[in-house]
């Protein structure tokens, strides 16, 4: 039997939802979430796109920064890195 699933619920296990890693009964709690709330569904959107840009952002690159980057930013990214 699938049981109603909060919001927050939902909200706490999308990594795993996402990931595959759920039990396939929590995975069906989650897709019956899915289809009655629209909310979620654009929360989740929001959430996959998010993993994709910081992915990306991840990805070593010899482009130079742009001009439209304050100068202050760039050297406190910078100054951040070194102290790891």
């Amino acid at each position: 039997m699938i049981r109603d699933l909060t919001c927050r619920e939902f909200v706490e296990f999308l990594d795993d939802y996402i990931a595959g890693a759920l039990p396939v009964e929590s995975r069906a709690e989650f897709d019956k979430h899915l289809s009655d709330c629209p909310s979620c569904v654009a929360y989740m959107a929001t959430y996959q796109q998010a993993i994709v840009l910081g992915r990306q952002a991840l990805l070593r690159s010899d482009d130079p920064v742009p001009d439209t980057v304050p100068e202050k930013l760039v050297q406190a990214i910078l100054a951040a890195r070194t102290r790891r």
